[in-house]
């Protein structure tokens, strides 16, 4: 089985401002999945900024995935903003992120502003609106199985037994 990371926006250049009260909700929200993530997983989470652009973290990605680096790339991107607070809308950020997984600072900045990496993002962001996905995480299994939300490994785990016995692997 491969992992193929695709982009997906959440708070995208010139959405409109989070309603006041969606934005307590997900607040409320945070201490549970802080506990959950401690008490299941072991991890201590500590996000960075809520509501940022995460597009140049995005075409970052695509730059680091070109290298041979996408899964070093995601890693540290996902650790610097949910374990160490990092802002990953910067790019200063992003670029030390890069280099420290081995590729060059002053490529991953041209690559920043590549108009290609940034249509291959918009593509993406495509794709996830052609299967209806609304948020993240999201799941898509052979390009048809849509599993959405967090879930319990026990249920991922269940989720591909069964899609592998409805493709006879």
């Amino acid at each position: 089985m491969t992992i193929d990371w695709r982009s997906f926006e959440l708070r995208p250049a010139g959405a409109p401002p989070i309603d006041p009260a969606y934005l307590a909700k997900i607040q409320a929200a945070r201490p549970r999945l802080y506990a959950t993530a401690k008490e299941q997983y072991g991890e201590e989470i500590d996000p960075g900024p809520f509501g940022l652009d995460t597009r140049p973290a995005l075409i970052g990605a695509k730059f680091a995935e070109a290298q041979g680096k996408g899964p070093a790339y995601h890693t540290a991107v996902m650790d610097a903003y949910w374990r160490k607070a990092r802002n990953i809308e910067d790019r200063v950020v992003l670029t030390e992120l890069a280099v420290g997984i081995g590729l060059d600072a002053d490529s991953f900045a041209a690559a920043l502003v590549d108009p290609t990496l940034d249509a291959a993002v918009t593509g993406d962001v495509a794709q996830a609106q052609a299967y209806g996905l609304t948020g993240v995480p999201a799941l898509v299994f052979n390009n048809k199985y849509l599993i959405p939300g967090a879930q319990p490994y026990a249920a991922l785990a269940q989720a591909v037994e069964q899609i592998q016995a409805q493709s006879g692997q």
